[in-house]
């Protein structure tokens, strides 16, 4: 980061647990006052405790927001500049990923409730949260937002459902328009594309699922929230200004494209 810029203040969705919180204690590690929220009223509380107390009460804050409600959204948005300054960056972490009692459903047994709902959070809600940020960062001439793909929208998947994998598939497009919309004002747009990450949604390492996984990754262990956090860190960095509509995967080696 140049001198001249100096700290931004960064708003992270999902930003409670795994991925989201990782991210959160980089960014403020490197000096950014960071913003996160989640749906987890308990996960919210103790997010916003570990960061006031790591960083001090007056460089963070936790909020409950449900993506499935845009005035919700709005409104964390206007506490956000009021409380902590205009966003400066944007990380969208936060999904959700339907189960039934045996994992994914099929297809057709898909219901069109779980669709919908998989796409207002993982998608409308985070083209929510780039509306909120892209004025700001236009007006300033900076801007980084950073959109968390998945392994599952990037290859077949093998544990995500039709309506997740989708999901993140679309992220990808989101992506490449505000390339082509916002480039020219300094923001750049990036997805991380994470593989199969040890958090509290991924369950323990010795379970069928995660064992299974780790079989199939060269690299020859699971994922960590710091691993993709680190990558994090340097895509919104100012030395990342011409890095803009790349997919970046870290999934240690289970996917490779060509």
């Amino acid at each position: 980061m140049s001198a001249d810029r100096g700290p931004h203040v960064a708003v992270i969705s999902g930003g409670t647990t795994g991925i989201g919180l990782a991210t959160a204690f980089r960014l403020l590690r490197a000096g950014h006052r960071v913003a996160v929220f989640s749906h987890g009223e308990a996960s919210v509380m103790a997010a916003g405790t570990a960061l006031a107390e790591a960083f001090g009460p007056k460089r963070s804050l936790a909020r409950r927001v449900d993506l499935r409600e845009p005035s919700a959204i709005n409104s964390f948005f206007g506490e956000v500049a009021r409380d902590l300054g205009a966003p400066g960056i944007l990380v969208c972490n936060a999904g959700i990923s339907p189960k039934g009692p045996d994992g994914p459903l099929n297809v057709s047994d898909l219901t069109l409730e779980e669709w919908n709902d998989v796409l207002a959070v993982n998608v409308t809600g985070t083209m929510l949260c780039c509306r909120a940020v892209l004025p700001g960062m236009k007006k300033s001439g900076f801007g980084r937002i950073i959109l968390i793909g998945s392994l599952a929208g990037r290859t077949r998947p093998r544990i995500a459902g039709a309506s997740y994998a989708a999901s993140k598939a679309a992220l990808s497009g989101l992506s490449r328009v505000l390339v082509s919309e916002y480039g020219p004002y300094g923001i750049t747009s990036n997805v991380v594309a994470p593989g199969r990450i040890l958090t509290p949604l991924t369950g323990s390492p010795e379970s069928k699922i995660n064992v299974d996984a780790l079989a199939r990754i060269p690299a020859g262990r699971l994922g960590m929230p710091e691993d993709v956090a680190a990558v994090i860190a340097f895509l919104v960095s100012e030395d990342a200004g011409f890095v803009n509509g790349a997919i970046i995967d870290v999934n240690g080696g289970e996917f490779a494209p060509s």
